[in-house]
């Protein structure tokens, strides 16, 4: 097929500019989402980052109700294999549970997708039901990173991070309930916001109340792309349970203006958890940087107790898992998940977490308050934390210790195993603020190392706006104008 511009112009472009050029009629909505398409051929052999490609949204762009006059004007958009559901389409969660399982109707936040102009051409790779740290499971798929395929993408927003870095889309649909959309984001050299608790909807299946962590989002390579994701899809359904932040100008014009000096803490331990020194010299450059741009830095840590926090998430994770996975069983007439179609860790946590009384939540949610309160108490005096995204170096594919098909007979111990690689992005979704993953550094291996930076409830916008700022200090030149050496424009 003839395409419309060379791999490298491609790549170059982000969303926004995408869509302008659609606007402008320099292009074709039609012929955006044929390249789309062709670059996932180009790469995804190496990859395996896409479960399906929905081959009609390629051919009709506005089929499914795409407003090709939105914002993100006809921009190819790929869809990650949980949360949000796509009318007609299949939802299998990186299960073979789930196999062949199709959604009858769009959530909210697809409609409001499609409303922004973004038009779903397939969905992607994640670990089975975005458990655990990688979709890396060879009975399922084996998601590897495009700077190193030795080495995972992490998850569990696993393969739309592998797409937006290997130039494929601009933008992909992430989720995050611990770090999902901020760890591949850091892993694969991507820009990944997590908004505050009270951004997006997850109507009609939970509120952002009773789904408690779990945040939705995207992964890009410019901030505007993510400004401009939030502005369009941002806001309640009818009915929420809980209030929704406004904004009092959207983000799209706010990361044109620097922010004022902050006040940012660095922290490269939280309670037992403590990054390698390697990665921690990695954040102490990145600090001394920001100094250079008229910040404040300083470490500092909120006083909280960590590792009542880490224990309350774990908690949360293990009753929350074992309700989803109950449901499914239900839906499906089965009293326990069947060996060969449920990894062993997931069982496990289904069995700890399903008789989870309501004293245990209480005594969890009381946690939740302490420490979202403590967070709250330090960010009266610093605007910002930063930390690394990882406390260790990216695993390898087959580092079984973090995945569910494990074989670690205690929940727990797996659980505070994943914490200490993962220690720096939980207590995000704990407390409910925003948190943002910034292509800053390096581990000593070469492979991208997202740096972290966190506010308080509601002040997402500041930090789009410092990652603007940045942005704008690097010459949009984000991993050191390094490209991965999966890449579509590399052949």
């Amino acid at each position: 097929m003839t395409l419309p511009m060379s791999w490298s112009e491609w790549a170059q472009h982000d969303g926004v500019a995408l869509a302008a050029r659609v606007r402008k009629g320099e292009l074709t909505a039609g012929e955006l989402a044929g390249q789309a398409a062709e670059a996932i051929t180009r790469v995804d052999a190496a990859l395996s980052g896409v479960v399906e490609v929905f081959e009609d949204a390629v051919l009709d762009p506005a089929k499914g109700g795409t407003n090709l006059a939105g914002p993100l004007a006809g921009l190819p958009f790929l869809m990650k294999d949980l949360g949000p559901t796509m009318k007609g389409r299949l939802q299998e969660m990186g299960s073979l549970l789930m196999r062949g399982n199709r959604a009858g109707a769009d959530t909210f936040l697809t409609a409001k997708m499609r409303e922004a102009g973004l038009n779903l051409i397939g969905r992607t790779t994640t670990p089975e039901f975005g458990v655990c740290s990688s979709a890396d499971n060879p009975a399922v798929y084996v998601t590897r990173n495009p700077w190193n395929t030795d080495y995972t993408t992490c998850g569990s927003s696993a393969g739309s991070a592998a797409m937006v870095a290997a130039g494929v889309v601009p933008i992909a649909h992430s989720t995050d309930g611990g770090g999902s959309i901020r760890i591949p984001a850091g892993v694969n050299g991507n820009i990944g916001l997590k908004v505050s608790r009270g951004v997006f909807s997850l109507a009609p299946h939970l509120s952002d109340l009773t789904g408690l962590v779990s945040i939705q989002g995207c992964q890009s390579r410019s901030v505007r792309d993510t400004a401009v994701f939030v502005d369009a899809c941002r806001g309640p359904a009818p009915g929420e349970l809980m209030p929704f932040w406004t904004s009092p100008e959207p983000y799209v014009h706010m990361i044109k203006r620097d922010p004022g000096p902050l006040k940012i803490a660095l922290s490269h331990q939280w309670g037992d958890y403590r990054a390698t020194p390697q990665i921690a010299s990695q954040l102490e450059r990145v600090g001394r940087f920001l100094e250079g741009l008229g910040h404040r830095v300083d470490y500092a840590l909120p006083a909280v107790d960590y590792r009542a926090a880490f224990d309350a998430q774990t908690t949360c994770y293990i009753s929350n898992f074992a309700v989803v996975i109950g449901n499914l069983l239900a839906a499906r007439g089965l009293d326990r998940p069947p060996a060969d179609l449920v990894e062993p860790v997931n069982i496990r946590i289904w069995e700890t977490g399903r008789h989870t009384s309501f004293a245990e939540r209480a005594r969890m949610q009381a946690v939740f308050n302490t420490t979202s309160r403590g967070f709250g108490a330090f960010f009266e005096e610093w605007d910002i934390i930063l930390t690394p995204i990882t406390a260790l170096p990216t695993p390898k594919v087959g580092t079984r210790e973090y995945l569910t098909i494990s074989d670690n007979p205690s929940v727990l111990d797996w659980f505070s195993n994943l914490w200490r690689n993962f220690a720096f992005t939980p207590l995000a979704n704990l407390c409910g603020i925003p948190a943002i993953s910034l292509p800053l550094a390096e581990h000593e291996n070469g492979l991208p190392l997202g740096i972290q930076a966190q506010a308080r409830q509601a002040n997402d916008g500041l930090l789009l706006q410092l990652a603007a700022q940045i942005e704008r200090a690097v010459g949009g030149k984000w991993n050191s104008g390094r490209t991965p050496r999966v890449h579509v424009a590399k052949g």
